[in-house]
């Protein structure tokens, strides 16, 4: 499979991520480093001070990419570096760095792409009012004028923007991003003015003799959950309504004024209800609408929606009420992003048919997929979205260019250091850079211009073109009638499609199966009652979409728990899911003597980092200065891995079961272990009299709908529901084919509101 001579592989970057050195040669402080910085707003409590020392290290990091053969490297120039104070003078020791970087390519051969803007914005613009600010927008041009001037002659393309929105709608509306703001109408502002940023900066860059100018967006295809396995599939009027909605938010309101001069009707409604409109000046969509010679499509996944009149809004999607984004069932990667390649082709189709005559350019691909040095599963990943993007050439779509994100693992935003994307693993503690075995993979890539041929397919090999389980695969050949028809299409165009011979291991796997998993809930679990929402609702979906029929069982009672065994010791089913209660429970121990496949929640295969989240919550007390905490505990092995993580950091806590106990003036802040805990520890507070949190500072965990919206709102310890929901599928899954199911804990996020920082959230 080979591509196009003069097709462009490489790879991509951007300055917070990898450059360090925050402070050194006048560089100013980004919304990145405020944010950074501030407790709660990264996972791991991680900043881009340091990151991969890229700023001292480029030298060496050029010759990992000349050792990879990359043609070209997207990188980004950091605003805040160049100008700090965001306008006025030019920091010439940070174009410096720059020119620095552009020479050691060139010398390597390596075709510099430098992106203007990756989320960036210098502090100082920020305070004058940031995005939102139309004064934001000139002030880009002037920058992007200024960073033109000197490496004019060495850049071959100018990226405007990285993903706007991203910034616009995960910084201004969710706040999950710099600079955390949650305001809709300032997220569309900040939309617009992007756009507007873009368009002046497009013409200044013209004006000054750029030979190739570009934008990077974030692209997805919509779909319903049924077009996954039929994107012909018709649609009923309200999920198409959903769907071109999402679409309008997500995709058109940044193609349509780029690439049409206008936008989309129904975005405009959803703008105006939530903003108004008076930031859109007449002349702004000419400026936007200024010629571009490549579009840059960051593709990962698809978005998975369908309509659902009394779902609530998403935050990052201002307009969405009444829009379910629902869970996709297949395999997904470490963050839980569904990995559907084809998404890639029919978007590439898409943006093609609508936009004739442009070229487009795959700048980020890529996954994160664990920390190990051997990433068959990255190697995979990368492999199949080649394909689709092959697939697209072969309809005459104008791809010029495939960039993988990323080079090198990083400081990964708001997850920091946890997520690892990198073709180069990097010790962050020594800085050691060593290749992953996809990174010798994509040597060879482009060594070739293209892919090997392809081995005879395996079992493994459907499964994962169908986004099924190996069992699903080898029920559809078996021709077992317990296969949903949209899934029995989806394996069937996969065998066709690869050319699938059945051996006898795929026609043998469903021996003695059932087809029947259980959902057990044992009990009820008063930590988080959402987490067995979601258990219940994107397990179900998952474990369904592979063929399994899910029954729901509830064992609250020695006779029900009777009933259970009963069903596991008789092989009445083929697997199960246990949620047990927040106390002790016998039935976990029965089910894992019998021989069918269990996996249990805290469990050794799926877990919550508990202690780490106790430790997050002490780590912030510690920060702002409490010096006599003390933890309010209950029942349960997670309360007590809670409780202990929190005295790793405070080991002279005094620890309690009796709320009152705890509010005798020895006490300056409180760490429940769940959120009703704390529930209750504000009404005590409020009893006795004290302020919180000038008086008393109140944490706790699991973040349920209360503590949002108490007052003050409570500091918890978020867990990621959905993610942990999946990965009980995907365990069970795995068990039911046979595969060794590796031990998964799952990271939480410490929320930070009000009943800890006066003024929070």
């Amino acid at each position: 499979m080979r591509f196009p001579d003069g097709f462009v592989w490489g790879v991509s970057t951007s300055a917070y991520q990898i450059e360090g050195a925050a402070a050194e040669d006048g560089r100013g402080p980004s919304i990145w480093d405020t944010f950074s910085h501030a407790p709660g707003r990264i996972a791991d409590g991680g900043t881009g001070d340091q990151a991969c020392d890229h700023y001292h290290r480029h030298v060496e990091d050029v010759g990992l990419m000349k050792g990879l053969g990359v043609r070209a490297y997207r990188f980004s120039v950091s605003w805040s570096r160049v100008m700090p104070d965001g306008a006025g003078k030019v920091n010439a020791a940070g174009l410096d760095f720059y020119e620095r970087l552009t020479d050691e390519l060139l010398g390597q051969g390596i075709a510099p792409y430098a992106t203007l803007y990756h989320w960036d914005l210098p502090q100082a613009l920020e305070d004058r009012g940031g995005w939102p600010s139309r004064d934001t927008a000139e002030r880009f041009a002037d920058y992007a004028a200024a960073v033109h001037e000197r490496l004019g002659g060495r850049v071959d393309t100018w990226f405007t923007i990285n993903e706007p929105w991203v910034a616009a709608f995960l910084g201004y509306a969710a706040g999950t991003h710099a600079p955390g703001r949650r305001s809709a109408a300032e997220a569309f502002r900040s939309a617009h003015h992007m756009l507007l940023a873009h368009g002046l900066a497009a013409g200044a860059l013209r004006e000054a003799g750029a030979r190739r100018i570009g934008v990077a967006l974030n692209l997805s295809p919509v779909l319903t959950p049924g077009q996954l396995g039929d994107q012909d599939q018709e649609l009923t009027p309200e999920d198409a309504g959903a769907v071109s909605r999402i679409d309008a938010l997500l995709n058109r309101q940044f193609l349509d004024p780029m690439l049409r001069g206008s936008y989309p009707p129904e975005l405009l409604e959803v703008v105006e209800r939530h903003a108004g409109l008076d930031h859109v000046r007449d002349g702004d969509l000419d400026l936007i609408a200024r010629p571009i010679d490549v579009l840059g499509v960051n593709y990962y996944a698809p978005h998975v929606v369908q309509a659902q009149p009394s779902q609530p809004g998403e935050p990052a999607f201002p307009g969405s009420e009444g829009v379910l984004f629902a869970a996709t069932p297949g395999p997904a990667t470490a963050m839980g992003w569904p990995i559907v390649p084809s998404g890639l082709t029919v978007l590439l189709r898409r943006l093609a048919a609508d936009h004739p005559g442009l070229d487009l350019m795959v700048t980020e691909n890529g996954a994160d997929f664990g920390d190990g040095a051997h990433d068959a599963d990255r190697v995979a990943f990368i492999q199949a979205h080649v394909r689709a993007a092959h697939a697209a050439i072969s309809d005459g779509v104008r791809l010029r260019g495939f960039l993988a994100w990323t080079l090198m693992d990083n400081f990964e935003w708001a997850d920091g250091y946890r997520r690892k994307f990198g073709l180069v693993h990097v010790d962050f503690a020594t800085q050691r850079r060593t290749e992953r075995d996809s990174a010798r993979w994509f040597r060879e890539v482009i060594a070739r211009n293209g892919l090997p041929a392809a081995p005879r397919p395996t079992l493994e090999t459907v499964a994962a073109r169908a986004g099924v389980s190996r069992a699903t695969v080898s029920r559809v050949v078996n021709g077992e009638a317990s296969v949903r028809p949209e899934v029995r299409a989806r394996v069937q165009a996969a065998v066709e499609e690869l050319g699938y011979v059945p051996n006898q291991a795929a026609r043998s796997l469903v021996t003695r199966r059932t087809g029947t998993v259980a959902l057990v809930l044992s009990g009820p679990r008063h930590d988080n009652a959402a987490l067995v929402s979601a258990v219940v609702q994107y397990a179900t979906s998952v474990l369904e979409a592979s063929g399994h029929q899910v029954r729901l069982m509830l064992a609250d009672s020695e006779r029900s728990h009777r009933r259970v065994l009963a069903e596991a010791e008789g092989r009445h089913v083929d697997g199960m899911i246990l949620l047990p209660p927040d106390r002790q429970d016998p039935l976990a121990e029965r089910l894992a003597k019998t021989d069918v496949p269990l996996v249990l929640l805290g469990g050794p295969v799926v877990a919550v980092d508990e202690a780490g989240g106790g430790a997050a919550v002490a780590r912030h007390l510690r920060e702002l200065g409490r010096t006599r905490p003390a933890v309010l505990t209950g029942p349960g092995a997670a309360a007590g891995e809670r409780a202990r993580g929190f005295l790793e950091v405070f080991p002279r806590a005094e620890v309690s079961d009796d709320a009152g106990s705890l509010l005798t003036g020895r006490t300056d802040a409180v760490f429940a272990v769940t959120d009703p805990l704390a529930l209750e520890v504000l009404g005590a507070a409020r009893a006795a009299g004290l302020r919180v949190p000038e008086d008393l500072a109140v944490a706790g965990f699991g973040d349920g709908e209360a503590g949002r919206h108490t007052l003050p709102a409570l500091t918890t310890v978020a867990v990621p529901v959905t993610e942990l929901a999946l990965a009980l599928a995907r365990s069970l899954l795995s068990a039911l084919d046979g595969q060794p199911v590796a031990p998964s804990v799952l990271p939480v996020h410490l929320m930070v509101r009000g009943s800890t920082v006066s003024g929070g959230r």
